[in-house]
């Protein structure tokens, strides 16, 4: 029998990265649905199901795309590896950014990250008496909740107006001109979380 020189060996041929486990983690940590990062990375629905029961393997492109909507570096997904970082990352006070409304009665501290805004925003609104902060319409099917920690505040949304003591919390729609006043004589303090529609 001829001997088979090294050269002329092959490797056996690489396996395609297997990137459906990771791409399920990604998209359920970020509360996404099929449907939801089908549209933001232009992927077909039943692409992305096949991908994520490793029944496909996507193209390059396709891969850009999804890691370009998850907002993740193209290798994370290719390699399939999570960053080794550490899993409990924290924000500083004096690092975590703010608004102050033009009449510098209310202030607003900005607790979400900012990959989610304009999607899910969470802030703590500090108003001063008297203070108001009055905003323009969202975009339709948006709302806030409002929860009052500290004080009273008055939600207005449209014609209609709510009061507010400590403890509760308000839903309303904000695709109309809204706004949060704080009618007593004390500083209120509450969460208002946003959200947007997908």
């Amino acid at each position: 029998m001829p001997s088979v020189s090294r050269a002329s060996r092959s490797a056996p041929p690489a396996e395609p990265p297997r990137v459906g486990e990771t791409l399920a983690a990604l998209r359920q940590e970020r509360g996404l649905s099929l449907d939801e990062l089908s549209r933001q990375a232009g992927v077909s629905k039943s692409m992305l199901s096949q991908i994520e029961r490793n029944q496909a393997n996507p193209t390059v492109a396709v891969v850009w795309r999804l890691s370009n909507a998850l907002g993740v570096p193209l290798g994370e997904l290719l390699g399939g590896e999570r960053p080794t970082g550490p899993t409990i990352s924290t924000v500083a006070a004096h690092a975590t950014p703010g608004l102050t409304s033009p009449d510098g009665k209310c202030h607003l501290r900005i607790l979400g990250p900012i990959e989610l805004a304009g999607k899910f925003e969470w802030y703590e609104l500090t108003v001063q008496p008297g203070g108001t902060l009055d905003s323009q319409a969202h975009e339709p099917g948006s709302m806030e909740h409002l929860s009052v920690l500290e004080g009273q505040l008055q939600v207005s949304a449209g014609t209609e107006k709510s009061p507010l003591a400590p403890g509760e919390t308000a839903r309303y729609a904000v695709d109309l001109p809204h706004a949060i006043h704080n009618p007593a004589k004390t500083v209120a303090r509450a969460l208002l979380v946003v959200l947007h529609p997908a």
